[in-house]
């Protein structure tokens, strides 16, 4: 039997395998307010066979958006909405951790009253673009603009927006929050040279690059606990203008201290496109030797290859992303070695049930 369908323990919780379900942006919210809705709890409860779901990248707060119909954790009616999915992931038997993010630069004055995003640095608008649609959900792929950058009140009080997201998300049901820290969004943002050239304490080496990550990390950990705490990076993913020459280094060193705050896991999110870069194998071998606790990895996963990744001990969960979208039974089609599904590309952002809770479940009998 492969080692990805053993049951296995995250500091309280009992996973009933490996498997993870990655964050993936669906934009199927309610307008207005981006509330999570019953069509959502539908899809995740499809999707309850993983050990441990995380959740689509879900806002702290109203500057935090760069996308539309992204759900939020910060309102009374956002935190009833998400008691409906966490309700039925639980039901089914999946452990379920919400993804919280803020997007920085990445994002369009649409979702800031008119106002310019905020970024560690005010740079020439990022090279790519946000999903900007009406509530009847029709939209268009929109440039980002140049943004403004952020005083030492605006990092304080985002500081203090992922606290109380993290509390509203643990009122919500979850069992945990992962802090998006990843693919080119704030956090991602401070952490690299290119995108940071800030010279106070927030900018310049990598302890103060590092140093708004481990003042979110240690707000939320204060707030919830830091066994309920879990941190996405992305350090070979060099989208959204990225290209960082220390952010190797970096990860690792700000990985070395994540481990003293004892979370709960860290995520490293691959490249999943054709091209993308390999992660050469001395990297994993540095950072298992800084971070000893869970390990999750994502990023076009085969069995065979998550297989061998476990046994490596470079890994402990693997994060299953686009497949687990067309077969919400992926975890079953692993295990029996059926055909995967291809899913719909026209249906991933935004619309209703088709290409969302629509596909087809294999049977399989014992």
């Amino acid at each position: 039997m492969s080692t990805l369908f053993e049951t296995v323990k995250l500091n309280q919780l009992t996973l009933q395998n490996r498997v993870v379900m990655a964050p993936m942006t669906r934009a199927r919210t309610s307008q207005p307010g981006n509330i999570p809705n019953p069509m959502m709890a539908t899809y995740y409860q499809q999707r309850a066979s993983a050990g441990l779901i995380i959740s689509e990248a879900t806002q702290i707060s109203d500057d935090s958006q760069g996308y539309s119909f992204t759900p939020g954790v910060y309102t009374d009616e956002q935190v009833e909405g998400w008691k409906l999915v966490t309700q039925a992931a639980k039901q089914a038997g999946a452990a379920i951790f919400c993804q919280l993010w803020h997007v920085g630069r990445v994002s369009h004055p649409v979702f800031q009253q008119g106002q310019l995003p905020i970024a560690p640095s005010a740079l020439s608008p990022v090279e790519t673009k946000v999903w900007i649609a009406d509530e009847q959900g029709n939209g268009n792929m929109v440039d980002c603009v140049q943004p403004r950058e952020m005083t030492l009140t605006d990092i304080k009080r985002v500081v203090n927006d992922f606290a109380y997201a993290a509390k509203r998300a643990i009122e919500a049901g979850f069992d945990g929050i992962e802090i998006h820290g990843g693919n080119g969004y704030l956090i991602d943002q401070f952490l690299r040279t290119n995108s940071n050239h800030r010279t106070d304490n927030y900018g310049g080496n990598r302890e103060n690059r590092t140093r708004f990550l481990l003042e979110v990390v240690d707000a939320v950990s204060d707030t919830i606990g830091s066994d309920r705490v879990g941190v996405r990076l992305a350090p070979f993913i060099t989208f959204k203008d990225m290209d960082c020459p220390d952010i190797v280094p970096t990860i690792l060193a700000v990985s070395e201290q994540l481990q003293t705050r004892d979370i709960a896991y860290l995520h490293l999110s691959e490249a999943d496109w054709d091209d993308a870069p390999v992660i050469p194998e001395s990297f994993r071998v540095a950072l298992r030797s800084v971070f000893t606790n869970p390990i999750i990895v994502a990023g076009s996963y085969t069995q065979a290859r998550a297989d061998d990744i476990l046994q490596h001990g470079y890994a402990d969960l693997v994060a299953f992303g686009r497949p687990f979208i067309s077969n919400p039974d992926l975890v079953s089609r692993l295990k029996y070695n059926q055909a995967l599904d291809d899913l719909d590309g026209a249906t991933l952002f935004g619309g209703n049930e088709r290409g969302y809770t629509d596909y087809s479940v294999f049977s399989h009998r014992e």
